[in-house]
């Protein structure tokens, strides 16, 4: 697969006091998984990304394919790059198919 890249066209910030809070509440245990902490804005709609999205949405930069964002992620998470490969890739396709992402 290749290197995907950020769409030039896309506006979007990393909520950075809500990634703490996620990443705090991750830590005590708690449910983040639809907490976002990126936004996106596409053609005047926003959207947002949880923390594993944003975190792979800002590695997304063409410097990078999937297999490497998952090892840059299972470092972060401590887990095996396994258990995060399969994500990144559904999450990658996804976006290209959106035009969110563009390959490198």
């Amino acid at each position: 697969m290749p290197n995907p890249r950020r769409n030039p066209e896309i506006i979007w910030r990393i909520e950075r006091r809500r990634r703490d809070e996620v990443l705090r509440a991750l830590e005590a245990g708690e449910d983040v998984g639809d907490s976002g902490t990126v936004l996106l804005i596409e053609k005047g709609t926003m959207h947002q990304l949880n923390l594993v999205g944003g975190m792979i949405w800002e590695r997304c930069d063409g410097t990078r394919d999937p297999a490497q964002i998952a090892a840059e992620l299972a470092v972060e998470f401590a887990v095996e790059r396994g258990e995060l490969q399969a994500d990144v890739d559904e999450f990658v396709k996804d976006l290209t198919a959106r035009g969110w992402l563009l390959d490198a």
